[in-house]
């Protein structure tokens, strides 16, 4: 019995299906069959019911996947347990919302090397559900995401901080209701396909609040810019670590009923870089409570 062969029943109970196995572990449905045939055949005991159209695990099935899932991480983490360094070596493929590329991220990653500067962190921006996606596949291992409405099964969430979203305008724009600016102003929206642009629409649509759509973007920079410019207004989260040089804007806030997005650290259940994953998350929230001790402090000082 192989290591494969329980990465792949692994994968099927996650997955559900054989196809979607396939897909996570990149071998072909056929394969993934033959697989677990050669698994009954070797353990002697029926995984599968295969009474119903979709093959399911049976009880002994799902009693054999929750003991693969502890010898599959402790393979996985087999070298960093004999190292000694419980995986804080080496390099660590970081996804990240673009929103976070500017504040939160570098601040974070920077925390991180001072700690362990032998550990390489690669970051590669997408949106949230790309990087779900690419974390479920093994592409990332581990991703700071908005939370969605739901986490894909066999992920976690940790949060790192809330961020209300609110009204950015330029320097011509003087009116200070919100409602009336965004009736009246072009509107450069935030991608749809982002969850940030779902919350963003759906908070419009919950207040009838109709909008003259000037553009769609994904980058928070190419917003900020636009709006700079006076060629519209826009809806944008409040970042919980702010870039060094922000772009001069108006700022308002969209009531106390406001949308919130939540950002967090995703990663699949069991990940055999655990201490990692635990590593970064504090970093990330100490780069959050930096940037409030800090913002506080000014504030002090200014007073």
């Amino acid at each position: 019995m192989s290591i494969r062969l329980l990465k792949t029943l692994v994968a099927v109970a996650d997955h559900k299906t054989f196809s979607a196995a396939a897909d996570a572990v990149f071998i072909t449905h056929a394969a993934v069959s033959q697989q677990m045939r050669t698994l009954e055949t070797e353990l002697g005991i029926p995984l599968f019911d295969r009474s119903h159209r979709t093959p399911e695990l049976t009880p002994l099935g799902r009693a054999v996947v929750a003991r693969a899932r502890k010898l599959v991480a402790e393979y996985d983490n087999l070298v960093p347990s004999v190292l000694g360094d419980d995986g804080l070596t080496g390099e660590v493929v970081l996804g990240a919302v673009p929103t976070t590329l500017i504040g939160l991220a570098p601040l974070s990653m920077s925390i991180l090397r001072a700690q362990f500067p032998d550990l390489r962190v690669r970051i590669t921006p997408a949106l949230t559900s790309a990087l779900l996606s690419g974390l479920d596949r093994g592409y990332y291992d581990v991703a700071i995401v908005t939370k969605p409405v739901l986490m894909p099964l066999g992920l976690v969430f940790l949060e790192i901080a809330e961020e209300p979203l609110h009204l950015i305008t330029g320097s011509e724009v003087i009116e200070t209701d919100p409602v009336k600016i965004l009736e009246t102003q072009p509107f450069i929206r935030f991608n749809r396909d982002a969850v940030v642009g779902t919350l963003i629409e759906t908070w419009l649509q919950e207040n009838g609040i109709r909008v003259s759509e000037a553009m769609e973007l994904e980058n928070l920079e190419a917003i900020s810019s636009m709006v700079h410019a006076n060629l519209g207004v826009s809806i944008v989260p409040r970042p919980c670590v702010s870039r060094p040089y922000a772009i001069p804007l108006n700022r308002l806030t969209l009531g106390p009923k406001a949308p919130m997005r939540v950002l967090g650290l995703a990663y699949r259940k069991e990940h055999p870089k655990l201490r990692v994953i635990e590593e970064i998350h504090a970093a990330l929230l100490r780069a959050v409570n930096d940037h409030v001790a800090g913002s506080a402090a000014e504030k002090s000082e200014a007073q």
